[in-house]
């Protein structure tokens, strides 16, 4: 607002005249400069004092205005426009003319304003700005003012995401940043991952590493949970899950087995982190966690700031430097005193390389972003319940019982041929499909796992959207999902068998072996859904196919899959003189004691890739269990037992073209 003259006390008297227009269809003539007016108070219209700061902006109080009325229009101006931005009429506050008695309707005027300094003169192209006025006005705004233009300053209020809003309501992330549990265990995640976990060979310092992580995270966490006990016994159980799959890298050295444990043991520990128990809140750990490990970084941060001991961390680093540097320098010195000891240090201590360094530092840095996923989350967990919400009922009896029906007809349909399969033998599928038994064990597996999880996911969508508001909608649901449980159970049996009746004529893979144990499960899931639907409680049952993925993975380290795969294949050798020992070569380490068993030159060949890979000794942290057990076994046989490419080619009991011998 404008600046008034120092000769008026009373700032809220001014006012501005303008004439009024109310015809919108005549052209406007040329608005003389306003002029700056004074009007003295009345009894009516009594005096006020400005109640804002001086050059304040502010909004005119909307007012009716009855027809006919005779007056002043006042405008109070905000902020100029940009020049960018079209002008925006302002709306028009109208004051009415008081009526004055009849003995003092003459002695009203109105009076102009003491002179004021004169002002710049405009442009002649520029349009005259009114003056702001400060009368009549009020600092809050009203609902049902017209939009106005882009602001040049001050900031707008954003909607905040969908993301903001879960953080804000149910994670708002833990308040207390005091003490050093926090940061030592991070630093024990690093450390942990630095020392213990090797990536170019699984062994037990994965094991070691993910051992050390977890205590740590349990001393930082200590009792700042706010975790009931109930779900500290779940999160507890979740990350004893991780480490009994972590154990999987130091006894078994399948590549495809040592995977799928480590990728089930993250999955496990981001569960023992966020927790989650139906599918939602499952898949929200999986996001949660890895976020949790960036956003609590500056909460750890603020524990070192925190800390009684200004200046603690520059300490810590000069005397970890002081310690490294000394170590240095005397262990070279002693290395190169004595063979014995250079030997011992050349055992102990890893390679200086680049590559090293390197690797190194990834292992620091993934150990203590674990580290601080883990705390941060551990120490205010999220509210995952308000994920997980009961489905609502979209779909009516009319809309999912035809096709339910439907499927059920179609499985039965095949299922029946199925146990004419089963039962009638190999006569039957020669006469029927024109197949041998192994082509036509062949050639259906894939595409009865396909109709296995989509049945699976028909069967879910049906659970939770489906209405059953009325008795007959809740029999009818149950009877049809009970029929497509059962008819599934009978789809699994048959790919299970035609897996297996594929590999007992042809040859067992370990790839092979995963596959129909992850159909077993698949199985073991339609019967969990066929009793939860008696009662129709299913919560239970996103985290206990979770806990049976866990137990199928620890079942297969104890079945040792390429181990017996290799004593299959030498049997089925016995018996027919056909081995594919091209895929037996490139088999891990163990499968080495049941080759050891195949005669000559077949021996030769299979063992040649695993020998040449266990050549050199395995540093103490990747101690393996098959690897010792595969060194001990070429061992007994000798270099002598041991053959070359040479062999492979003149072996010939392949069941591989003429090109791969």
């Amino acid at each position: 607002m404008a600046d008034l003259p120092s000769e008026q006390p009373d700032p809220a008297k001014a006012a501005k005249a303008a004439p009024a227009d109310t015809n919108n269809d005549v052209p406007a003539a040329p608005v003389p400069a306003p002029q700056l007016l004074v009007m003295p108070p009345t009894d009516v219209i009594p005096s006020m004092v400005w109640p804002g700061t001086d050059g304040e902006t502010a909004w005119a109080i909307p007012i009716q205005i009855p027809s006919g009325t005779r007056g002043y229009a006042l405008f109070v101006p905000m902020v100029p426009a940009p020049a960018s931005v079209p002008a925006v009429t302002r709306p028009a506050v109208t004051v009415p003319a008081v009526p004055k008695p009849a003995d003092q309707a003459e002695k009203t005027t109105v009076k102009p304003a003491p002179p004021t300094p004169p002002a710049p003169a405009p442009a002649e192209d520029a349009t005259p700005t009114p003056p702001p006025v400060p009368a009549l006005v009020s600092q809050r705004p009203q609902p049902q003012a017209p939009p106005y233009p882009a602001r040049p300053f001050g900031t707008y209020e954003r909607t905040p995401s969908p993301w903001q809003t879960f953080r804000k309501k149910h994670w708002a992330g833990p308040k207390e940043a005091k003490g050093w549990a926090v940061p030592a265990g991070v630093l024990a995640g690093a450390l942990g991952f630095l020392i213990f976990l090797p990536l170019d060979r699984v062994g037990i310092g994965w094991f070691l590493g993910w051992l050390v992580l977890t205590l740590g995270v349990a001393f930082g966490v200590r009792e700042s949970t706010d975790l009931p006990r109930g779900e500290r016994l779940v999160r507890s159980g979740w990350a004893a899950a991780a480490l009994a799959l972590m154990l999987v890298p130091a006894f078994r050295n399948a590549w495809w087995l040592v995977t799928f444990s480590v990728l089930g043991a993250i999955g496990c520990t981001a569960l023992a982190i966020v927790g989650g128990r139906q599918v939602r809140s499952i898949l929200f750990s999986l996001i949660a966690a890895p976020y949790a490990a960036f956003a609590g970084i500056p909460w750890v941060r603020k524990h070192l700031k925190a800390s009684r001991s200004p200046g603690i961390a520059r300490r810590t680093f000069f005397s970890v430097a002081l310690t490294v540097m000394v170590l240095l320098v005397f262990g070279a010195l002693l290395s190169s005193a004595d063979v014995a000891f250079s030997q011992l240090l050349d055992d102990v201590i890893p390679d200086f390389a680049i590559g090293s360094i390197f690797q190194w530092i990834f292992l620091a840095v993934a150990g203590g972003l674990l580290a601080v996923a883990g705390i941060y989350t551990l120490t205010a967990p999220p509210a995952t319940s308000s994920l997980d919400t009961e489905g609502k009922g979209r779909f009516g009896l009319i809309e999912w019982a035809p096709a339910g029906a439907a499927l059920v007809l179609l499985f039965g349909g095949f299922v029946a041929v199925q146990f004419t399969v089963l039962f009638g033998g190999s006569r039957h599928v020669l006469k029927t499909a024109g197949l041998s038994y192994s082509q036509y064990a062949r050639s259906g597996f894939w595409q009865l796992v396909a109709v296995t999880l989509l049945s699976l996911a028909l069967i879910a969508a049906l659970a939770r959207w489906a209405k059953r508001d009325q008795p007959a909608e809740r029999v009818l649901l149950r009877v049809l999902l009970g029929l497509l449980c059962a008819l599934s159970v009978v789809i699994v049996a048959s790919a299970l068998s035609r897996m297996w009746e594929y590999q007992r004529v042809y040859s067992f893979t370990g790839e092979r072996i995963f596959v129909m144990a992850s159909e077993m499960l698949l199985g073991v899931i339609f019967v969990l859904i066929a009793v939860a639907g008696i009662k129709w409680q299913g919560r239970w049952i996103p985290g206990t196919t979770v806990g049976l993925a866990v137990l199928m993975l620890l079942g297969l380290a104890a079945l040792d899959p390429e181990g017996y795969v290799a004593s299959r294949n030498a049997a089925r050798y016995a018996g027919s003189g056909k081995i594919d020992a091209w895929y037996l070569r490139a088999l891990s380490a163990d499968a080495t004691p049941a080759l050891t068993k195949l005669p000559d030159p077949v021996r030769r060949c299979t063992l040649s890739w695993i020998a040449a890979d266990l050549k050199n000794p395995d540093p103490w942290y990747a101690w393996n269990l098959g690897r010792e057990r595969a060194r001990d076994a070429l061992a007994e046989l000798g270099p002598a037992a041991i053959g070359n490419q040479k062999d492979c080619k003149s072996a010939d009991q392949f069941d591989l073209p003429k090109t791969r011998r």
